[in-house]
């Protein structure tokens, strides 16, 4: 997918950015993109595009690196979850059911969206990668490290991947609860009757709490001054938000996102470009996604002990999470088909991997008389043992459907195709002066403005045109991004002045009066001229700024774009001796010259 992918949307923001002022500047870095406060991402993106500019190259390997790094790390929480509470060796069925919840964090389609967007992957993966690491180290020192500088090392290592992980995405937040209460319920599974812990009625919370103190005391620290510093700088609370949409939209994540994710679903994938694809699963899907909670539940119940608090913990996670961010999304002009993207669960389907290695690992429940058993899957029959494997594999098999609909859904965007031609032509077009154009509605849309302009996306690199205010030949990228003739539309029109061009009539300040009056705006004058010799002259509208533009000697076109109004434009030549004469013009707004019939 990272291979055939490309830059789409809020990517294109962040080169952008990182185009039009320093990667270093607090302008940059601090900036509240949407609400969210994520200086590292910028600096990330800022990096990527100053060493290889619009070229998915360094997106691709920042992405597959990070995720790297989360896989690993997920793994290691999951070994250090089911690793036996008395050190002893690890049994077969844990050893087979830990590959199952390592499976299900690689393969579920609820990590996909928010992998191979890139500015999404940037908020997403170094969250996924500090908590699962965090979750790790918090579990270890809840059972207990006897050596204090292993502690130290754990302590100052957590506390800087929880602060590097706030600094992509401040939904990192939820590291610190999340790595508190799986401690908790690791000290609840591994107590017994005859701890101390239990015999001076601390309790798993005390336990979790005195043992891990060290690192909760730096952890919350780090919480509170960033949660802050974020409501300080972030606009994430503004705007208008509603209470029912925000549950309408938090059930849909869940029904429609969770639910059929936990079966390998959605199957089917659709795109309404420019929006990003969005799941739609069939009603057996989700009914069937819903019969699988409910049989997790009633096994994980009977079978192990302390499930009720897993699970209910886990619930609690899946629905609180999505809160924020759907409040933030809630307006009146948001679809609820937004909770159907999932690329808001990465997060969530770790939180369902940590709930499936705790469960993995709790106690056996035992029946009366029986030994306690401890980090075991229980009695599993041969077909027992054959079903769970079917379903496990119907299960992948489901998720690499789901994963294959994805990436084709992306098939008819035309980002890709449309930046690798636009580099082309702005190459061709390098010994000429362009204006300023929008990208396409199909690539970006205006509510990114300034950043949907080809100046933003395509300033970084080095063989382009100069873009400014005047140009002797007037070039456009068609909606292809291919270069073509442009042309200026006649919205309003310029009377050639009285002169010729052996007798010139603008020798000093002038007016070319138009044929109807202009609203305040960014207009084009296209205009004819004579000039006696080469030099320069400034041009305006009323309530604008004057442009300087350079005229050469003889007959040429003059294109120009002036901000203002009025009834007539403005010219006075600044070179001296310099005498003009002005044939037909027009104003209007550029467009592919094919537009107007030329």
């Amino acid at each position: 997918m990272v291979a055939t992918g490309n830059f789409y949307w809020d990517d294109l923001i962040l080169i952008g950015r990182a185009s039009t002022m320093p990667i270093l500047s607090w302008d940059y870095l601090g900036h509240s993109h949407d609400g969210h406060f994520m200086p590292a991402a910028f600096l990330v993106a800022g990096i990527s595009t100053v060493l290889a500019p619009v070229h998915w190259v360094a997106p691709a390997i920042t992405l597959l690196v990070l995720q790297a790094l989360a896989s690993v790390s997920v793994w290691r929480m999951i070994r250090v979850l089911t690793a036996p509470a008395d050190g002893g060796p690890r049994r077969g069925l844990v050893e087979l059911a830990s590959v199952g919840a390592l499976a299900f964090y690689l393969f579920t389609p609820m990590t996909v969206p928010s992998f191979v967007w890139w500015a999404a992957g940037l908020n997403a993966l170094p969250m996924q990668a500090a908590m699962a690491w965090i979750v790790a180290d918090a579990v270890l020192l809840a059972r207990g490290v006897a050596d204090p500088r292993r502690v130290r090392r754990i302590v100052i290592r957590s506390s800087l991947i929880f602060l590097l992980a706030l600094t992509f995405f401040e939904k990192s937040l939820f590291i610190l609860p999340v790595a508190f209460v799986v401690a908790v319920l690791v000290s609840r599974a591994n107590s017994r009757p005859d701890d101390d812990a239990a015999a001076h009625g601390t309790g798993a919370l005390g336990v979790a709490f005195v043992n891990g103190r060290r690192l909760w005391a730096p952890l919350a620290v780090i919480f509170v001054a960033w949660g802050l510093l974020f409501f300080s700088v972030s606009d994430a609370t503004a705007g208008q938000h509603s209470v029912s949409q925000t549950a309408q939209l938090v059930w849909r994540s869940i029904n429609r996102g969770v639910i059929p994710a936990l079966v390998g679903g959605p199957w089917n994938w659709e795109r309404w470009v420019p929006s990003p694809p969005m799941g739609f699963s069939a009603t057996w899907m989700v009914v069937l996604g819903w019969l699988l909670v409910a049989a997790v539940v009633i096994w994980a119940v009977r079978a192990r002990v302390g499930a009720v608090a897993v699970l209910v913990c886990t619930a609690l996670y899946l629905v609180a999470a999505q809160i924020p961010v759907m409040w933030n999304r809630s307006s009146a002009n948001t679809a609820l088909e937004l909770a159907q993207t999932i690329r808001y669960l990465p997060d969530a389907a770790l939180v369902l991997t940590i709930a499936l290695a705790l469960l993995i690992a709790a106690p056996v429940r035992r029946k009366a008389g029986e030994p306690q058993q401890i980090s075991d899957i229980g009695r599993v029959s041969t077909a027992a043992g054959v079903a769970l494997a079917v379903a496990a594999a119907l299960a992948f098999a489901s998720s690499l459907i789901s994963t294959a609909s994805y990436q084709s859904s992306w098939t008819d965007d035309p980002t890709g195709a449309y930046l690798a031609n636009a580099k082309r032509a702005l190459a061709a077009n390098r010994d000429n002066t362009m204006f300023d154009q929008a990208l396409p509605l199909e690539v970006l849309l205006p509510v990114a403005y300034p950043y949907n302009q080809i100046s933003a996306t395509f300033g970084r690199l080095d063989d382009r045109p100069t873009f400014g205010d005047s140009t002797d030949r007037l070039f456009v990228l068609d909606n292809a991004g291919n270069l073509t003739p442009g042309a200026v539309t006649p919205r309003r029109t310029i009377k050639a002045g009285r002169g010729t061009c052996a007798r010139p009539e603008v020798t000093g300040p002038a007016a070319l009066r138009l044929d109807g009056p202009l609203i305040d705006w960014r207009w084009t004058i296209a205009l004819g001229y004579c000039s006696n010799i080469t030099g320069d002259a400034e041009m305006s509208l009323a309530g604008g700024h004057a442009v300087r533009v350079r005229l050469a000697a003889g007959l040429h076109v003059l294109y120009v774009q002036l901000d203002g109004h009025g009834t007539e434009v403005r010219i006075r030549p600044v070179t001296p001796s310099l005498a003009v004469h002005t044939g037909d013009g027009r104003v209007g707004e550029v467009v592919d010259a094919r537009l107007l019939g030329q």
